[in-house]
């Protein structure tokens, strides 16, 4: 069954190390804590702080709004998270150290247990009707607006699909978060 999860419903919470905010779209299962096979969210990057680490997940990263910032993994890998909805993959339990490219910043975050599952992100862009892959669990719309059989998405709203297609208005530009189990 679809749901749209509307940006005004998802409220801010530290990150694992306290420090900065996120806001958590969802997870799966719904009910687990630390034990999810995937997690969605939008993290506030204000200051470079390094990210909190998560061993045994995969993440995907992609930058929403702002100048972003360069990512320094594990001390030695540099990647410029500065070009947005461009995703990119690491390790979760990598340490990342953040130097901003200015000020603050809004990333879209995939999380997913790297035994159970595998996860990327992918870019949908309007205008028109599009199917989304059978194994998207979340379309987060990053701009613009779109309709959907459960109602309209303004930018930042979420929907989860149910086999109906998408409608994306001029200009609207979505990110679908697929997971695959394994086996």
């Amino acid at each position: 069954m679809s749901r749209i999860i509307r940006a005004t419903d998802m409220p801010p919470q530290p990150w694992k190390n306290g420090m900065g905010v996120t806001r958590e779209i969802a997870r799966f299962p719904a009910d687990a804590s630390d034990d999810f096979v995937w997690r969605i969210s939008v993290a506030e990057v204000n200051s470079a702080s390094p990210f909190s680490t998560f061993p045994g997940i995969d993440r995907q990263i992609v930058l929403l709004d702002g100048a972003g910032f360069i990512m320094t993994l594990d001390g030695k890998q540099r990647h410029a998270l500065t070009m947005p909805l461009v995703p990119f993959a690491f390790a979760g339990e990598a340490w990342v150290d953040v130097e901003m490219a200015g000020g603050g910043t809004r990333d879209f975050n995939l999380m997913v247990r790297r035994t159970q599952a595998a996860g990327r992100v992918e870019l949908l862009t309007g205008p028109g009707s599009h199917l989304v892959p059978a194994d998207c669990v979340l379309l987060y719309l990053a701009q613009g607006t779109a309709d959907t059989l459960a109602g309209p998405l303004s930018a930042g709203d979420a929907w989860q699909p149910d086999g109906n297609p998408v409608e994306l208005h001029e200009g609207a530009k979505a990110l679908l978060a697929c997971v695959t189990p394994h086996g």
